[in-house]
């Protein structure tokens, strides 16, 4: 019993602590925390303006541009984000991790839940989008949650091992932003999957981004439930669940060293 209410008090800390990171993160600014939901808003608009208005690219599955772009990009944002602002984490709050008694293993997790609150926003904006243009919410909207999941598992993992590596080899972060860039153009988010070869098709499918922005896709234009297939599904899972295991072991090998090197 005694457990279960430390669990619970460390899980109300933890939301406690993303709200306070997420509200600091734009304090002092005129705009304020608008800037966590203008900026991908902004960044939609110009993905659109330069593949629709520049490269002239024609509505995918016989759905607008802009919809099929913006449900691509939204679970984009929430990974890229995430794994960004969660790597620094413990190096950004460094006289914290130098506290004996604080538990410093909430630190990445704080930043990816305060990134979640933008994705939250985000999916509720595109959801209205999606309603003004005369598509509205069904049955398939349920999977939402479960795509939440399977993103904070899989960043999570990742975030645990950045953090780690960012306080012993500060290039850590220059490398994260060259991975997240490659894998932004291996994953379709700005392009349609279907015009690539059979075989490139099969390969990419073991991205293990490529099942959430499906899976959004999926939800929103092909209302595809569970289109994955059984065995790709489970694939998918256990590379998140693996990453986050190693993630998470490899934390706590490190993090007696952590006030040392800080």
């Amino acid at each position: 019993m005694r457990k279960n209410k430390k669990v619970i008090n460390d899980l109300f800390f933890t939301v406690q602590f993303a709200v306070d990171d997420f509200k600091g993160k734009y304090a002092g600014s005129v705009v304020g925390v608008a800037w966590a939901f203008l900026q991908p808003i902004i960044t939609i608009i110009l993905y659109w303006f330069i593949f629709q208005l520049g490269f002239k690219s024609a509505p995918v599955a016989d759905f607008p541009f802009i919809l099929w772009l913006m449900v691509g990009l939204i679970p984009w944002f929430f990974v890229s984000d995430g794994i960004s602002n969660a790597t620094p984490s413990l190096v950004e709050y460094s006289y914290l991790v130098k506290k004996v008694l604080f538990n410093i293993n909430i630190l990445p997790i704080a930043k990816l839940l305060s990134t979640l609150m933008v994705q939250i926003v985000l999916l509720v904006f595109g959801i209205v989008l999606y309603m003004l243009f005369g598509y509205f919410p069904d049955v398939y909207y349920l999977q939402i949650p479960i795509y939440l999941v399977y993103m904070l598992i899989l960043s999570a993992g990742m975030v645990y091992i950045t953090s780690t590596l960012y306080v012993f080899f500060k290039d850590t972060v220059q490398i994260v932003s060259i991975v997240l860039q490659i894998v932004f153009w291996l994953t379709p988010i700005v392009w349609d999957f279907g015009i690539m070869p059979e075989i490139v098709r099969k390969i990419l499918m073991f991205n293990p981004l490529y099942y959430i922005v499906s899976g959004y896709r999926n939800i929103f234009i092909y209302k595809n439930g569970f289109g994955h297939g059984l065995g790709m599904t489970a694939y998918y899972w256990i590379v998140a669940m693996l990453l986050l295991i190693v993630g998470i072991k490899l934390f706590k090998k490190c993090k007696d060293h952590f006030p040392d090197v800080l």
